[in-house]
């Protein structure tokens, strides 16, 4: 049996298919290639044809979905953002800060460094890591070439949207 929010969202026009898959990634032009590619057979199909997408886009088009999350600590995104994207992050990184403000310091500075050396903020996958972990994270990665760490970046997104994915079709 087909998932109801795959279902429906099957049947929608192209623009409104690609507007309401968009938090997931942020990418719009992921958005709309996802969106063509309906209609998406299950769960299993949709987490492929995504990750393939992804996979496959032009660097721009993944600074899009980069730019579109708020930096670790923070609540605003770099560029748009949709209200369930913003609302998700803030889920996604709500166990690594809570009252700590020497972690959020910590991650200011950090966060800082990283911008300074590779152009883009930090992305990770936030579900379920500590500040502490998040910060290790950055940290390590902070050794990287530019080309390493793009590919690092790119893989976090894709763990973040395959995430959100499993979250937007249990919103039923």
């Amino acid at each position: 049996m087909q998932n109801k929010v795959l279902a429906r969202w099957n049947s929608l026009d192209h623009v409104t298919a690609a507007r309401e898959i968009l938090p997931c990634c942020g990418s719009r032009a992921w958005a709309a290639e996802l969106a063509s590619r309906r209609p998406i057979a299950d769960e299993a199909c949709l987490m492929k044809t995504s990750a393939s997408i992804w996979l496959a886009l032009p660097e721009e088009a993944r600074q899009e979905a980069f730019d579109s999350h708020p930096r670790i600590g923070q609540t605003h995104a770099q560029t748009y953002a949709t209200e369930e994207s913003l609302h998700w992050s803030a889920q996604e990184q709500r166990t690594a800060f809570t009252a700590d403000q020497t972690a959020k310091r910590a991650f200011e500075e950090a966060n800082h460094r990283y911008e300074q050396k590779f152009g883009r903020i930090f992305i990770v996958c936030a579900t379920g890591k500590t500040a502490t972990e998040m910060l290790a994270i950055l940290e390590s990665r902070m050794k990287n070439t530019d080309a390493t760490e793009l590919r690092e970046a790119a893989e976090q997104q894709r763990q973040i949207t395959q995430l959100r994915l499993h979250r937007w079709l249990e919103s039923d």
